[in-house]
């Protein structure tokens, strides 16, 4: 259950990886820096809440370490990268979220010729609500729900034995009551095994895609165009235009580094930078303690989210694991817990099958 060995020696892939660095930090430098004014001004918020147990423990230092089915969320180039035997995997995640708020996540790998094919689907159920009108305040008998949703279709490959490559294109939805926006985006993730004790880094750019408009009935209105003329038409209907939002575009870059390495025992320590469209510039860390027994493998996992975040609710994060190894499949089970302040707190977790 360990990654492949990359490349004895230097490679081209690794001599580039300096000027791999400057790319990132000029892309990121590009990004306005008052981009803390911008909170809240993105459409579909649910994309940045972090998928899995794996990835939320870890504080969303995440990008260099995804593998498996769950990668399609954090960084698609990671769902090329095979651990032992397994090929292809399946993962499934119930976050019981804050607010009574459900999110779901489901994906697949499989193998694809030299790459890996992956779906993902994830969807957020807000509960329902009253209709409430300033006539009837207590609420008209009626109740309203809200909604988001996402489909996935991923193509990942090893480019060489240390360099992975993969890409998403998705369709992401909202809605609430009977008004809707839907758009289209792609995320694109690389992977790199440095060769050097284990150290990998990875980039990945989410959410790239189309703006968002809310549409539908509740956007029609009955109006009168002359009201100074009697005998017109005084139920002409119209549409409200509604404002166009961006999707919540980020760029994250990451590194994983093995700390100590005994029989048994691992201490991998992560790290990632994010910036996105409607925030600062920040980093998220993470630590990982793994035992490895042979069939089964514990790992406890703990995270610091928004580290340079002021007014945040929380940043720690807790976690753990288990995996079992039979008859060439690997099975396993992954808990999250992220204590709020104000919030209550919120719990994750995962099964995930791979083969």
């Amino acid at each position: 259950m360990t990654d492949s060995p990359g490349p004895s020696g230097p490679t081209p892939m690794h001599r580039s990886l300096p000027a791999l660095f400057a790319l990132a930090l000029a892309v990121l430098l590009a990004v306005p820096a008052d981009g803390q004014e911008r909170v809240g001004t993105t459409a579909a918020p649910f994309l940045t809440l972090g998928t899995g147990a794996r990835g939320q423990s870890l504080g969303h230092a995440y990008t260099a370490a995804a593998t498996g089915a769950d990668a399609l969320f954090w960084n698609p180039a990671g769902a090329a990268i095979r651990e032992g035997r397994q090929s292809g995997s399946a993962f499934l995640t119930q976050h019981e979220w804050i607010a009574d708020i459900r999110y779901n996540a489901a994906a697949v790998t499989v193998p694809m010729g030299s790459g890996v094919l992956g779906l993902s689907l994830a969807s957020v159920a807000y509960g329902r609500d009253e209709v409430r009108t300033e006539q009837q305040p207590e609420g008209t008998g009626d109740t309203f729900g809200a909604s988001d949703f996402s489909f996935g279709l991923t193509y990942a490959q090893a480019l060489t034995d240390a360099f992975y490559f993969g890409g998403t294109a998705k369709v992401v939805r909202q809605s609430i009551w009977d008004m809707s926006a839907t758009g289209v985006a792609a995320d694109f993730g690389i992977n790199l095994d440095t060769g050097f004790n284990g150290v990998r880094i990875a980039a990945s750019i989410q959410n790239f895609g189309s703006k968002m408009q809310m549409g539908g009935i509740n956007a029609q209105r009955f109006i009168d165009i002359s009201e100074a003329n009697a005998g017109n038409n005084e139920n002409v209907t119209a549409e409200l235009d509604m404002t166009e939002w961006d999707m919540p575009l980020s760029f994250r870059f990451g590194a994983s580094a093995p700390l100590i390495r005994t029989a048994g025992f691992e201490l991998i320590a992560l790290a990632d930078a994010q910036q996105t469209n409607d925030n600062v510039l920040n980093a998220d860390l993470g630590g990982l303690l793994r035992y490895d027994a042979g069939p089964v493998a514990l790992e406890l996992r703990g995270g610091y989210r928004d580290a340079f975040v002021e007014d945040v609710d929380n940043h720690l994060s807790f976690g753990g694991g288990v995996r079992a190894q039979t008859a060439g499949y690997e099975v396993g089970v992954d808990v999250a817990y992220l204590p709020f302040d104000f919030l209550g707190s919120a719990t994750i977790f995962d099964v995930r099958f791979e083969f």
